[in-house]
């Protein structure tokens, strides 16, 4: 097999001739090219999709299991991966630690470039180390090359996890060592090998709706309401009545009692209010169902 360093170079790295003339463009003119260009990067996506369903499945089957899913990045994607993985704690009640976002260089590179960081193959090799049998660990590179990243699925494949990797490369040297390979082809960038852009906001959408779908199947959400969300504001506090509302049909008073007699937890209250019963009826239910409100439901007379 061709090394990784000695790889052809991916079409996220080839030049654009749309954009060749960028420096001679007025200011509209090279916004309508920024967008015509973004514009392509949903369609992209949309062509891994059955790629991506495979990748949550491999999740679900994780946390379901009581076991953890881990990112691993550098630059840009490290970055988008941090993100997707701290934002799944308020919006989704995930308990902290069981999404973990590994990015190249450390917490310092959110902030400040680092990009020696992606060719240390070492410290990707003991953050894959940190993964147990029985996790998901997911690369994320626009490449596809990234030494780190390579390093690190390397090490959580050895220590008995399921791998996935999301580049922008459908030709990824990395690919034929993970379970599934989701590769949106979303071509040269704008600027030449500027992967921030396109690739990078075809890795958001992909994590996205990886991240989004798996919380989803794991009765996260009833309808496509948060009632797991975490409110510790008193914008989300208010949002977590209107959610309660929603869901019930209940006016905000007795929305308000619901919430206060289930201690604060939207789902116990949703489930309730809808079935009549009692609080701790209610949390027996969703403890027997995993937290699907549903399935929760019906247990209920």
């Amino acid at each position: 097999m061709r090394p990784v360093d000695e790889a052809p170079l991916s079409r996220t790295e080839q030049r654009n001739p749309r954009s060749a003339t960028i420096d001679r463009m007025s200011t509209p003119e090279l916004l309508h090219l920024i967008n015509a260009e973004d514009r392509e990067v949903p369609d992209a996506v949309a062509g891994v999709l059955p790629e991506l369903a495979v990748a949550v499945d491999l999740a679900v089957t994780a946390l379901g299991g009581g076991c953890r899913v881990h990112y691993f990045g550098a630059g840009t994607s490290g970055r988008i991966a941090v993100l997707d993985a701290a934002e799944l704690i308020p919006t989704f009640g995930l308990e902290a630690g069981r999404v973990v976002a590994h990015l190249a260089g450390g917490p310092a590179a959110l902030t400040r470039s680092s990009e020696a960081a992606e060719d240390d193959e070492s410290a990707g090799a003991s953050a894959g180390g940190e993964v147990d049998p029985g996790d998901l660990a997911v690369g994320v590179t626009a490449s596809g090359r990234t030494p780190y990243v390579r390093a690190a699925l390397s090490a959580a494949r050895a220590r008995g996890a399921a791998t996935v990797l999301v580049s922008a490369n459908p030709a990824s040297p990395i690919a034929a060592g993970v379970d599934v390979h989701v590769a949106p082809d979303t071509g040269p960038e704008v600027v030449t090998g500027s992967t921030r852009m396109k690739a990078g906001t075809a890795q958001k959408l992909v994590l996205n709706a990886f991240s989004t779908a798996t919380m989803v199947r794991l009765g996260r959400t009833y309808s496509n309401l948060m009632t797991d969300m975490l409110a510790v504001n008193a914008k989300l506090r208010d949002r977590q009545l209107r959610i309660l509302a929603e869901a019930t049909g209940a006016d905000p008073d007795r929305c308000r009692a619901a919430l206060l007699a289930a201690g604060g937890d939207a789902k116990i209250a949703v489930v309730s209010l809808i079935a009549g019963a009692t609080v701790e009826a209610a949390t027996r239910a969703l403890t027997e169902t995993d937290g699907h409100v549903h399935r929760a439901l019906r247990l209920l007379p």
